[in-house]
């Protein structure tokens, strides 16, 4: 089992919670020193890299499969929140979330596909969001690369339906995270504080776990957001009329409402 982003937050749950049950989980990340520290923890295989790069995504399934074999599964788990803003936000920081959040997942799966069809099997799970279902305001690049991602996995999804090789796609809502953390105090902190407590990291791993063993498709992390989808589905400007409602408060002067 590879997980990217295993160093902290939601990915270090998930490699804590599968070296449980299994034996050769490979923690990736680009903080050398976190990965080792949570390998060393469960006795498994440190990778530092950066996954915004497809030659990275290479030498990590090199670097695990040398170490361990073929992958059973691969959790592209990796993301970043930063750069927030809308229009303003600067073309490098779009290439950056671009690479990281979607094409991270289309590299890995590009290498580890075809392999897994000749084995007859395989598990690639991918980490979007609550938000590429709905929305951040003021997070423009996160929102539509959120958005990209669970798009690719769906695409995946039905062009490898029946073969054995299985697809997940995990949209969890808010995760009290270092990235969560990073994020601030601002408009955007404030919103999604506004939208619910967050969830910790390992109840998310359970639930993953149990999404995998029953091959959802979509696995989500809070009740609430599957009723959101249906709001913005049946009702779009009702919806759009609510975060913007959410959105106003979070920017109030005053601050959102105790």
């Amino acid at each position: 089992m590879v997980v990217t982003g295993g160093g902290s937050g939601i990915g270090r749950a998930l490699v804590e919670r599968f070296a449980r049950d299994a034996a050769g989980v490979v923690v990736v990340d680009c903080d050398g020193a976190a990965a080792a520290e949570v390998a060393d923890a469960v006795g498994g295989l440190a990778v530092t890299a950066d996954v915004g790069s497809e030659q990275e995504i290479l030498r990590v399934i090199a670097e695990a499969e040398g170490a361990y074999g073929p992958i059973d599964l691969f959790c592209s788990n990796a993301g970043l929140a930063h750069p927030l803003g809308g229009i303003d936000a600067d073309d490098e920081g779009w290439t950056r979330q671009w690479n990281v959040h979607v094409m991270a997942h289309l590299w890995a799966a590009r290498a580890l596909v075809p392999a897994m069809l000749r084995r007859g099997g395989g598990y690639l799970l991918s980490t979007s969001s609550a938000v590429g279902l709905l929305m951040v305001p003021g997070a423009l690049p996160y929102t539509v690369t959120k958005h990209a991602a669970l798009a690719l996995a769906e695409q995946l999804a039905v062009l490898y339906r029946g073969t054995g090789v299985r697809f997940s796609c995990l949209c969890p809502a808010l995760v009290e995270t270092p990235m969560i953390e990073g994020v601030g105090e601002g408009a955007v902190g404030r919103f999604l504080r506004l939208e619910g407590p967050p969830m910790e990291p390992a109840e998310v791993a359970d639930v993953v776990v149990e999404g995998l063993r029953e091959e959802r498709f979509l696995i989500f992390t809070h009740p609430q957001t599957a009723a959101a989808v249906r709001g913005r589905a049946t009702d779009p400007e009702g919806y759009l009329d609510a975060v913007a409602a959410i959105w106003a408060a979070a920017n109030a002067p005053e601050g959102p409402p105790a």
